[in-house]
């Protein structure tokens, strides 16, 4: 069982649904950098994250955090004993993915954030630096954990520096580099493990 991440995807779906109906809700907990750098509330640094563009936006990232956010709830708790280091990384996830763009837009008015990409970013990479040879779908098509992680940093790069698609870019590979660290932070010796899975592959469906 992984209860903290289904509860993190219930209280998300529940949130969005609310915000889609609810556009004073939606505009409270949307990241906008004058609200924060103004009125000090902070809280839009993680409120962000529990609401969506769209039903696809919603479906799309918490269909990927139900199949690898339980995975990687489960290592944690064996590694630590504790069910708060999963919802301590996935908030902290929240809030490191979404800094580099605040503080860049930190006075602009017109600057508007949403989505929980960032986090599940964050939990994605977690998950590809423990089983990086692991076939995962992306839209339907299988594909290498690893070739996808290295396809996903280069196009983000190359579309963050290109801009105009209205997707933050620099969310999502801050959010991974956070994925990686938090989980090399509790173990070092796991960039050992990284090492020989990826000298020695073996292709199973989600890292079974």
């Amino acid at each position: 069982m992984t209860p903290v991440n289904l509860l993190l995807i219930a209280i998300t779906v529940l949130v969005s649904w609310m915000a889609f109906k609810n556009r004073a809700l939606a505009d409270r907990l949307i990241l906008w950098p004058p609200a924060v750098d103004r009125k000090r509330q902070y809280d839009r640094l993680i409120t962000y994250g529990f609401i969506h563009a769209d039903l696809a936006h919603l479906a799309f990232n918490m269909i990927t955090l139900f199949f690898f956010g339980g995975q990687i709830e489960r290592v944690m708790l064996g590694l630590t004993g504790s069910y708060l280091t999963y919802p301590a990384f996935y908030l902290g996830a929240l809030l490191v993915s979404i800094l580099p763009s605040y503080l860049k837009n930190q006075k602009n008015p017109n600057y508007m954030s949403l989505g929980a990409s960032g986090a599940v970013s964050a939990v994605l990479f977690a998950f590809i630096l423990l089983s990086p040879w692991s076939i995962i779908f992306v839209f339907f098509i299988p594909a290498p954990a690893i070739i996808y992680a290295a396809f996903y940093v280069g196009y983000s790069i190359w579309m963050d520096r290109r801009g105009g698609d209205r997707i933050n870019h620099s969310a999502h590979l801050a959010g991974a580099a956070f994925g990686v660290l938090f989980l090399l932070a509790m173990r070092p010796e796991i960039f050992q493990h990284f090492l020989a899975e990826l000298s020695n592959p073996r292709f199973n469906l989600m890292g079974g």
